[in-house]
């Protein structure tokens, strides 16, 4: 049996007339970037949330970087972030001139490990930046009070984390802003690229309105140099019909979750903490496994797609070895990547498929173990 990693085509033909007429609206009024599609979902979106403000840009990296511009981010500057995500998260840092400061993860949440965090302040420290990782929530109480303490702002990297919540709040709301991703796969996603800035501050609202928009305040008036990060108006329609179907899409998500946690539950893999402060929403479910790359040729072999995310960890990148970590600098980190693996997860994800890659693992995993007793005897 065949079970892709992801299946968007599928979750993409149920909505598919809804698509087709944002398609015919926007063809219509030829409102191609911004316009009223951009403006609705916007609007949508921060009450989804229960925000002031949402300012809807082209992806959530240019998101991540207006945001810390606005805030007054740049040369000399640190941000403190994890290694353990998506490059993005420090590309952000670097594009307006500051210095990704790295700490090490939460064995468990997989998020930034808050004394970590605090352990890393220095004079220079303009931002804390948790990642809520795989739909996971990082734990914000206490990194929000590290941020009050040392007068430094909190933004929250919610790129894959749509819905989940923290105590009950939907994250994105609870630091100074908040950066998201529509890319495709996301648990909410265009038909392309997008991303949004979240705050309740109306000032960063305002800046990086101004910033998404070659820094402009009408046309032909330019406040500041600025960017073409606007979104165009098909995937603010698209997002707009995607966004009615989110809570649906992340329940089922969760039913497939706990789907593999009854039918892997006693292997000897790791499987997924949902952390008592959060609604994980599982933008992705991933495990540990001893045998990480055995595993993942045993399931290609057998039709199912996984992934890796993230095999490599920041620090050790080429981009990044200018800042002279070494192996062993985050260990934790450096455990989790040589043990994750992604397993297939989205929400049209069906018991008969959960149960086929579970069962293709279990056998694996059984297989392993003998081969490793035999060795051994």
């Amino acid at each position: 049996m065949k079970v892709p990693f992801v299946d968007i085509a599928e979750q993409h033909r149920a909505i598919e007339e809804e698509l087709r007429e944002v398609f015919a609206r926007v063809l219509e009024s030829s409102s191609f970037i911004l316009g009223p599609e951009v403006l609705k979902f916007e609007d949508a979106f921060a009450s989804y949330l229960n925000a002031s403000h949402c300012v809807a840009v082209n992806s959530g990296t240019a998101a991540l970087q207006l945001t810390l511009q606005a805030l007054g981010i740049g040369c000399g500057d640190e941000v403190i972030t994890v290694p353990n995500t998506f490059i993005a998260t420090a590309e952000a840092i670097s594009a307006v001139g500051a210095r990704p400061v790295f700490v090490d993860v939460d064995p468990v949440s997989y998020t930034m490990d808050p004394k970590a965090a605090e352990d890393a302040i220095s004079p220079k420290t303009k931002a804390l930046l948790p990642v809520h990782l795989y739909g996971q929530p990082a734990d914000l109480d206490p990194l929000l009070a590290i941020a009050r303490r040392n007068g430094i702002a909190l933004i929250e990297d919610a790129c894959q984390a749509h819905g989940a919540t923290y105590k009950g709040k939907k994250v994105g709301t609870l630091g100074i802003a908040s950066c998201f991703s529509f890319y495709p796969g996301k648990n909410l996603g265009c038909l392309g690229e997008g991303g949004a800035i979240v705050t309740n501050d109306p000032e960063i609202a305002e800046q990086v309105r101004v910033l998404r928009d070659h820094g402009s305040i009408r046309k032909y008036q330019h406040r500041v140099p600025g960017y073409n990060f606007r979104m165009e108006g098909l995937q603010g329609g698209f997002l707009s019909v995607k966004l009615k179907y989110l809570e649906s899409w992340n329940e089922r998500r969760h039913r497939a979750a706990t789907k593999y946690h009854e039918a892997l539950s006693g292997s000897p893999l790791i499987l997924p903490t949902q952390m008592p402060y959060a609604r994980h929403v599982y933008h992705l479910y991933v495990v540990q496994a001893e045998d990480r790359e055995g595993l993942r040729n045993r399931l290609s072999d057998a039709g199912i797609e996984t992934g890796l995310h993230y095999p490599t960890p920041l620090h050790l990148q080429q981009a990044y070895s200018g800042l002279r970590y070494q192996t062993g600098s985050f260990p934790v980190t450096e455990y989790l990547s040589r043990r994750i693996l992604s397993l297939p997860m989205y929400p049209d994800l069906t018991d008969e498929k959960i149960e086929h890659v579970a069962s293709v693992l279990l056998e694996s995993l059984q297989c392993s173990t003998f081969n490793q007793e035999k060795i051994a005897a």
